[in-house]
């Protein structure tokens, strides 16, 4: 099987714990590179969140692609200028910031260049997901917020426990209405029922005319289970969780332990 797109999550699976990409997985990707594979980091983050990291692999360049946002938003590279987008509406931010306070959690949401929360006690998490990104934060009470805004995705987020408990109060016709995943145990993604990973790697991979069975995608937690499933070669990191590493078809090291390049390594460069 000739693998021709690699598709690679950021956090816990590029990123080691200090969120950065290793001398030897970064030698694997420019080498994957070199053999004229596509590379396409596929992640929860805004643009602004990806961009060091394009650079670093020398992504940022006319050609390449990001995936962001879960899928909802894929970017050229090279400027963040949107290639396919499936968003969110007022509507929709009504609905569910209003649902995010019957439940009893956080909420924020994101259109491709800031991040708003209407909550005044603003979450450490919001913060934490600022902080980390680089995407700018600002407070706007709900009933102030801009009807012509289209979001790239919204969140639930707050502390583990709080989280888990405000989940169960979620009704089933949310679930049927919109894609609702977890990218980490205090963040809740919610999408366009059109719009997950998997769907933005089979969105590229019609751009590319690529087959799927000549994909590989390595991720490790609930968000990217969808572009496992999708890909030929599905691989989870060392470190998912159980429901990663039983869609898999291999499972590799960690992310402290280079699992990208190891995958890389057996499927592409036969090592």
């Amino acid at each position: 099987m000739s693998i021709k797109l690699i598709a690679i999550d950021l956090d816990g699976t590029l990123l080691n714990n200090n969120r950065v990409i290793t001398s030897a997985v970064k030698k694997s990707i420019l080498t994957a590179k070199s053999y004229g594979v596509h590379i396409l980091l596929a992640t929860g983050r805004p643009y602004i969140g990806t961009q060091q990291y394009l650079h670093d692999l020398e992504l940022d360049k006319v050609g390449c692609y990001c995936i962001c946002n879960n899928g909802s938003l894929i970017v050229h590279a090279e400027n963040g200028k949107p290639l396919f987008e499936t968003l969110l509406n007022y509507s929709d931010y009504v609905y569910l910031e209003s649902l995010s306070r019957q439940v009893g959690s956080h909420f924020h949401v994101f259109d491709h260049q800031k991040l708003y929360t209407a909550n005044r006690d603003i979450s450490k998490y919001t913060v934490h997901e600022s902080f980390i990104t680089g995407i700018p934060l600002y407070f706007c009470p709900a009933d102030e917020m801009d009807q012509k805004i289209s979001f790239s995705k919204m969140m639930m987020i707050d502390y583990p426990s709080v989280l888990d408990r405000a989940i169960t109060y979620i009704p089933e016709k949310t679930y049927k209405l919109y894609t609702i995943m977890k990218s980490s145990p205090y963040f809740l993604e919610i999408l366009s029922k059109d719009a997950d990973k998997g769907k933005g790697i089979a969105l590229m991979a019609n751009y590319l005319n690529i087959s799927r069975e000549n994909i590989m995608s390595i991720g490790d937690h609930e968000n990217d289970l969808a572009m496992l499933k999708y890909a030929g070669i599905g691989v989870a990191m060392g470190n998912a969780e159980p429901l990663i590493k039983n869609a898999a078809q291999f499972v590799t090291k960690s992310n402290q332990e280079d699992g990208v390049m190891v995958a890389i390594n057996k499927f592409l460069l036969h090592q």
